[in-house]
């Protein structure tokens, strides 16, 4: 039975207590016969008594309302009724920001920007990308967070530094990931040392304008530095570079240059364009890592760096949000290792060493 027929609809909680940002919703999520709203909250504990009483497949949630915020309803629907929550998001920059990806860390799966009045011009492609992001996220089967999980090793200590003399064959760490990548790039990196002598390059799919707030928030809770990445960047050792929306992100030795999407390209930035200019490179002086995502991106990228004799890694299916990317890559046979995110880092130290 097809999504559309009686009864198969997506049913979507909205949660926002903008009356104008909830209509836009209302109205983005109505125009698509698959999916049915079935309440609204205007606050964060009408969001959490919503969910309870609906049990709907998604709810977007806002962060900042009034009564009860929604990151705190984010952490009481997965400790009690866990369900797939899309944060929709007005804050971009700043201490909100980080708000909408401490939701990630404690269960949400994906943020977006929320539609506003002066997007009228654009609504067509935001509708189309909200519609698709509800779509795919209704289907995740998420998991009971008792608490919130702030702290990026979850218990795990850190992994010891990485000896600068004993790495000389590894000169850079390629990441590639997607839906679920902040929270599993923030599980990555947190365990890496503050003295990693190697550059990282990451390649994350996110909304436009949320890359220098996910940089922020990466780096607020790793040890090694994290920035949104510029053109002509030289890189540095223990420094981890963002590629920016809208761009592909390659790199030229020790530099970072930006190139425009190919026509037609679904998923910016490239993980694939990312791995293949760092195999032409690096060749087998690479590390390429491939995390939790939607799709086939960055599969072939890393076939060609595992064909190169880099090392290879790729997320394992029961810690992945969306297992599509790893497993995509792990059918080419491009992975050298699949492994649960939280083991990612320690292996990435096992190499490195040369053990």
């Amino acid at each position: 039975m097809s999504q559309s027929e009686e009864g198969a609809k997506i049913r979507v909680v909205v949660a926002d207590d903008s009356p104008v940002a909830r209509e836009m919703l209302l109205q983005i999520l109505a125009s698509d016969p698959d999916i049915e709203v079935v309440g609204t909250a205007t606050n964060g504990q009408e969001a959490v008594d919503a969910v309870a009483r609906l049990q709907p497949d998604l709810i977007t949630m806002d962060i900042h309302m009034p009564t009860m915020d929604g990151l705190e309803a984010t952490e009481r629907i997965m400790a009690y009724t866990p369900t797939p929550i899309l944060v929709v998001s007005s804050s971009v920059y700043g201490e909100g920001m980080g708000h909408a990806f401490d939701a990630l860390a404690i269960g949400a799966l994906e943020v977006i920007k929320k539609p506003e009045p002066k997007d009228w011009a654009a609504l067509g492609s935001i509708a189309r990308e909200i519609i698709r992001t509800v779509k795919i996220l209704s289907r995740v089967k998420v998991i009971t967070h008792i608490r919130g999980r702030r702290s990026p090793a979850h218990g795990v200590a850190p992994m010891e530094p990485v000896s600068a003399v004993r790495s000389r064959a590894v000169r850079i760490i390629a990441i590639g990931s997607s839906t679920g990548g902040p929270t599993a790039l923030l599980n990555v990196l947190a365990r890496l040392p503050e003295d990693l002598p190697v550059p990282v390059v990451i390649a994350q799919h996110i909304a436009e304008g949320f890359v220098p707030g996910l940089a922020s928030w990466l780096d607020s809770g790793s040890k090694i530095r994290v920035v949104a990445a510029a053109e002509g960047d030289i890189m540095h050792p223990g420094v981890a570079y963002m590629a920016t929306t809208g761009s592909n992100m390659q790199v030229d030795g020790m530099t970072l240059r930006f190139t425009r999407p190919e026509p037609g390209q679904l998923y910016i930035p490239s993980a694939d364009t990312l791995f293949e200019s760092v195999a032409v490179s690096y060749h087998d002086r690479a590390i390429g890592v491939l995390l939790t995502g939607m799709g086939a991106d960055g599969a072939n990228g890393l076939k060609i760096l595992h064909d190169r004799g880099a090392h290879t890694i790729c997320q394992d299916e029961v810690t992945s949000t969306v297992w599509g990317m790893p497993k995509a890559a792990i059918d080419l046979g491009a992975a050298g290792a699949v492994l649960p995110v939280h083991e990612i880092a320690e292996a990435i130290g096992t190499i490195m060493s040369g053990a």
